[in-house]
């Protein structure tokens, strides 16, 4: 077990992972941003570290920052939370990298399952039950009506990688998928 955990991450998400660390005996390290600095993750960790102005691109996004602020405070560990880098491949594979222990899925398993099409076949393939859809990208609306003629409505739309659940929709009919 480490004794050192550094959030990658901001808000109530570092104040949950902080508090079940706390309870089992893990010192805390915070990372926050310039315009997080009176927040109470910061002041609540046993460590905190400034990464970076406000833009998330400046710090909680900035892999090369997160990294150094684990160097530099000897977390034996980093948890990413969710969001922000918790399911970036490259910032997984760049912990393991630096010899800390990466608290979350591989990288091989997050590029496994970021494409959503890709992730749905190969849990098909293993045998989980998967709703129904297609096996491959949908390239054009026609092509999703019929798809949706064949599934059946109503079914949800999503863009096959990345987004957070950002251009999810529902399509009760024919003229609903076409908007």
């Amino acid at each position: 077990m480490f004794e050192s955990l550094l959030i990658a991450n901001r808000g109530e998400i570092a104040r949950r992972i902080m508090r079940s660390a706390a309870e089992m005996g893990v010192r805390t390290i915070a990372i926050y941003s310039e315009a997080d600095a009176n927040l109470p993750f910061v002041k609540e960790a046993d460590e905190a570290v400034l990464i970076g102005g406000a833009p998330p691109a400046e710090s909680y996004l900035d892999i090369a920052k997160v990294l150094e602020a684990a160097s530099r405070t000897g977390a034996q560990a980093i948890h990413p939370g969710y969001g922000f880098l918790a399911e970036n491949a490259d910032f997984a594979a760049a912990v393991i990298d630096a010899g800390v222990v990466w608290v979350g899925p591989t990288p091989d398993s997050m590029r496994a399952m970021g494409d959503k099409i890709s992730a749905r076949n190969l849990m098909a393939d293993a045998g989980v039950p998967v709703a129904p859809g297609t096996h491959d990208p949908v390239v054009d609306v026609e092509a999703a009506v019929a798809a949706a003629n064949q599934i059946g409505y109503p079914l949800m739309v999503k863009a096959s990688a990345g987004g957070g659940g950002i251009g999810m929709g529902v399509a009760r009919n024919d003229s609903d998928l076409r908007s």
